[in-house]
């Protein structure tokens, strides 16, 4: 998903294979990724390029005219079945690929809208309404729609609209008497209905709110940093010879406190499980969902009736807003190339739309850095003969003003010394070239190369379009060669960026039934995105914060205290909670090309046994890891206690039996079992809170849950203090916005407004 499909691997890597030694050398041993872009781009062949082309053409991301139908009658038989979600997305596929202002698309929205209606959701079935009328649906169908839009807006509260709507429809059949009798009546009796409920509403005296204030907003930062962009003042940047830029605390910090909100620079929505249509698929429509269905593919919000690019099928928006500003931005040149960027995978992706961003910047300084990445002095522009110079000036190079030698600013940072959310923050991100494989370079590089290729075919023009610069636009443009060269090394740069500095955005999705007493819940990745403040955090296997997103926002809270002068430290994926040292530190060197020295694994000896740390017991006492074969003997030297290991084994055992119990209580739901469940999902806790800790984010997603369990038993006291429990961990996680904290919110709301159980009588 993140590099190119295995086929265009297998491909590439056997290429390489047959180079001469001689070029492999060539390529293995040059200095600059100007060098490596040069000597590989010129390897690209036009049977590569065939190649790439079939893979490409095996994803369907055009519009097919004749699948409308076939997945608005998918979307049907699914209404019929009362699957309304499912519908819905069937819908929203027919959508897709219909064309604008066609009968198939104002049927889809139509559809669509009725499915939204059943879901509850009128807001949104009342926008596919307008919608389906807007793209010319057709008139013999209009009153049915009609019904639904005043059905709608009754139930919203909105009883003027209602009466207005009612009036036209009545005076349109008046009109137009074409309905056959069955279905004038059937209409009729529903303007009835509706007539009556909207008198209903007028007589009540109690009024009704337009729209309830949200209970949680998310708190900003309370005060932002002069230095950093996005982050709080209570953080500052530094910057070593050996560990690089990082981030310090300037005070005391306190559990749950907001250090980082950060917008990404860049975001791409991850496809999922999308394998090619030759890939065995019962029909070339795909009917599974995946989250290019459910999520806004520019700013990632989930959504139940997205809007479709008009000229392809694969990109999807929550707006017709966030559609538009796709297009400016970036998408007017993907549009043409999903198939390839599905090929060449996320992170070429992610590069070519980081490059596409570059464009509103003020090109001048990006064209300079893409000058310092070429060795070829030729090709800078002209009228730069001094621009490494300026580059040097511009980017941190020591220069003397008035006999003074002014200070070196940090990489990133702009000649005042800020560090801001933009291109130039993202460009020296450290792409860590020396620490590739040769062969993952040839890769990369090829793959960069055929985009441009693509770029090329499809006219280049569309990357100087709307280029900020104080330069006349015939200066900027020195050559389609020479641009496409800038631009390639922009983009393998960002390709090997990606490796250390790609942040996966992630979400926790529900899973299951929507009848289940208890909610369960999955982290998804949702996205790949750069953020360049979040970046500047080092990692530590026991982390002292936590990151969290909403939409394409990026979350770092403090987990714990923070004193004044310690690090800011978050965790790159390997954990101690997860990993044993052995395998962390592994992990860290084969992708961030770093030996961890963090506290968690100067103080964790290395054990000869390849499985994870909790598979070790430990310690009833002090927590130590416990030694030994038949007999366990405390690690800890200064502690006493010894127990067989049979006996230990035998209580695990137990122990996981219960938690299976629990497990499956819980995947039943029933009420009736839910002392049962309470009781099983608490030993659950244990072992949680042993491998995770007593504050971990795992905790608190097994609160929430048994907080449920006690909420749907009605045990209230128990229920309140779980609820207590759950909302202090998660809070410190994700803050007030949550769903889950939410939802907390609403079951304590609940418990506290019911009336006192009365005593029973005395005996």
């Amino acid at each position: 998903m993140d590099l190119p499909v295995d086929e265009w691997k297998s491909y590439l890597f056997q290429k390489w294979s047959l180079l001469p030694k001689s070029i492999q050398v060539t390529i293995s041993t040059a200095e600059t990724l100007s060098d490596i872009f040069l000597h590989t781009s010129s390897l690209l062949q036009s049977e590569d390029e065939m190649f790439l082309k079939r893979l490409s053409r095996g994803y369907l991301v055009g519009k097919d005219p004749n699948a409308p139908l076939f997945y608005r009658e998918k979307g049907n038989k699914k209404f019929q079945e009362k699957d309304y979600m499912g519908a819905t997305v069937l819908y929203s596929k027919g959508v897709s690929h219909s064309r604008p202002n066609t009968e198939d698309i104002s049927l889809c929205y139509a559809n669509r809208s009725a499915a939204l209606f059943h879901l509850g959701q009128y807001e949104t079935c009342l926008k596919d309404i307008i919608r389906a009328q807007m793209h010319r649906y057709p008139e013999r169908l209009q009153p049915k729609l009609i019904l639904r839009k005043a059905d709608c807006l009754v139930t919203l509260g909105r009883l003027q609209e209602a009466s207005q709507t009612i009036s036209d429809l009545e005076r349109n059949l008046a009109a137009n008497p074409t309905l056959a009798a069955s279905q004038f009546q059937i209409l009729q009796r529903t303007l009835s209905r509706l007539k009556m409920q909207v008198q209903e509403k007028e007589n009540l005296t109690e009024t009704f709110p337009e729209a309830l204030t949200k209970a949680f907003e998310d708190m900003d930062l309370r005060e932002e940093n002069e230095q950093i962009s996005s982050a709080s003042s209570s953080v500052s940047l530094c910057t070593d010879p050996l560990k690089g830029r990082y981030l310090i605390a300037t005070k005391d910090i306190l559990p749950g406190e907001l250090l980082v909100k950060e917008n990404a620079f860049v975001s791409v929505l991850n496809p999922g499980e999308m394998p090619p249509l030759c890939h065995g698929l019962e029909s070339k429509w795909d009917t599974r969902v995946t989250n290019w269905d459910l999520y806004c593919h520019r700013c990632l919000k989930h959504t139940l009736a997205p809007v479709p690019c008009c000229g392809c099928s694969y990109a999807k928006y929550c707006s017709q807003e966030c559609m538009q500003q796709a297009w400016d931005l970036y998408h007017s040149v993907e549009c043409s190339l999903g198939g390839l960027l599905l090929t060449l995978g996320v992170f070429c992706h992610v590069a070519l739309r980081s490059t596409l961003l570059a464009r509103f910047e003020d090109v001048d300084n990006v064209i300079k850095k893409l000058c310092g990445e070429i060795s070829n002095k030729d090709m800078c522009l002209p009228e730069s003969k001094n621009l490494m110079q300026t580059l040097s000036d511009d980017l941190g190079g020591e220069s003397e003003e008035n006999g003074e030698t002014l200070e070196t600013p940090i990489p990133g940072c702009d000649i005042n010394g800020k560090y801001e959310n933009n291109y130039h923050a993202v460009f020296n991100l450290l792409p860590h070239t020396e620490n590739h494989s040769p062969q993952h370079k040839f890769l990369c590089a090829l793959s960069v190369s055929a985009l441009c290729r693509q770029l090329e075919a499809a006219s280049l023009q569309t990357l100087t379009t709307g280029l900020k610069s104080s330069q006349p636009k015939a200066a900027m443009t020195p050559g389609l060669c020479q641009e496409l060269h800038f631009w390639g090394v922009a983009m393998l740069r960002h390709v090997l960026q990606l490796q250390c500095n790609a942040q996966a955005v992630t979400t926790i999705q529900q899973t299951g039934s929507n009848n289940n007493v208890v909610t369960n819940s999955r982290q998804l990745r949702l996205a790949t995105g750069i953020f360049p403040v979040v970046s500047l955090l080092n990692h530590s296997c026991s982390p002292n914060t936590s990151v969290s997103f909403r939409s394409t926002v990026a979350s770092i809270r403090a987990s714990e205290h923070i004193g004044k002068g310690q690090e800011i430290l978050h965790c790159y994926g390997p954990h101690e909670s997860r990993m044993g040292v052995a395998e962390r530190q592994q992990k860290l060197r084969s992708q961030y090309f770093f030996d961890c020295n963090c506290a968690a694994c100067q103080n964790e000896k290395p054990r000869p046994a390849a499985g994870p740390r909790w598979e070790a017991f430990c310690c009833n006492r002090c927590r130590a890891l416990m030694q030994g074969a038949d007999v366990l003997s405390c690690d800890n030297t200064s502690c006493t206690e010894a127990v067989s290991r049979d006996h230990l084994v035998s209580r695990l055992r137990d122990l996981q039996q219960q938690v299976g119990m629990a497990r499956k209580l819980l995947r039943n739901g029933k009420l009736g079992d839910w002392q049962k469940s309470a009781t099983h999902l608490q030993k659950s806790l244990q072992v949680v809170e042993v491998r995770h800790g007593p504050s971990s984010v795992e905790m608190g997603h097994e609160l929430f849950k048994l907080a449920q369990i006690l909420f749907n038993g009605f045990a209230i006291p128990e229920a309140l203090n779980t609820i207590q429990e759950a909302e202090k961990v998660l809070l410190v996680h994700y803050g007030p916005w949550n769903d889950e904290i939410q939802e907390l919110q609403k079951m304590k709301s609940y418990l506290l407004d019911l009336p006192p159980i009365p005593a029973g009588p005395s005996v």
